[in-house]
């Protein structure tokens, strides 16, 4: 958690005025911090290269990731003009190049094809699906940060694995579902 407590206190101090997340304190920012990372566990970033992470709030998923993984460039979307200042402004204190911060909606920003795609609690996966099509290629994989409904959302045509922790369930649908 040493690494990430320069974004942590930037969150506490920016979220008191900007509502920026709902974390009111350390511990729950660590919380999001450690959920974010978890998935480092059983996926191996080793042969993934380009990240994209929709609406990314304050972070979580995506910059969390990219503080933690230099070698890989992620691409954060997040459509609110707040966010996105206030992740220019964490890409700046860290210094990290391997971070783009797109303003807008998934659907509008320009195509490229990733390796992974991340989401925390967006939205439903199938729209989630389709809303990234533009960045789906054969190799791409899916992760998506989800509640106790995830089972609802998948279905036997998906090749996924569902990684329980806590309250937390990480939706992970791997190559091959396009």
């Amino acid at each position: 958690m040493k690494k990430f407590k320069t974004y942590t206190n930037l969150l506490l101090k920016y979220n008191k005025v900007h509502r920026l997340s709902g974390s009111k304190n350390e511990q729950e920012v660590e919380k999001n911090i450690e959920d974010s990372l978890y998935p480092i566990n059983f996926i191996d970033f080793e042969n993934i290269k380009k990240v994209v992470d929709i609406g990314t709030g304050a972070g979580f998923p995506g910059m969390i990731l990219a503080i933690e993984l230099p070698d890989v460039h992620f691409t954060l979307v997040e459509p609110l003009m707040k966010r996105t200042a206030f992740l220019h402004l964490v890409k700046s204190t860290y210094g990290l190049q391997n971070v783009d911060i797109i303003r807008g909606r998934i659907e509008d920003a320009e195509a490229f094809e990733a390796d992974l795609i991340t989401s925390r609690a967006v939205a439903k996966t199938g729209f989630l699906i389709d809303l990234s099509k533009n960045f789906v290629g054969e190799n791409t994989e899916f992760l998506f940060y989800k509640g106790e409904n995830v089972y609802d959302e998948v279905n036997d045509d998906m090749n996924y694995e569902i990684i329980k922790r806590d309250k937390r369930n990480y939706l992970w649908i791997k190559k091959g579902n396009r």
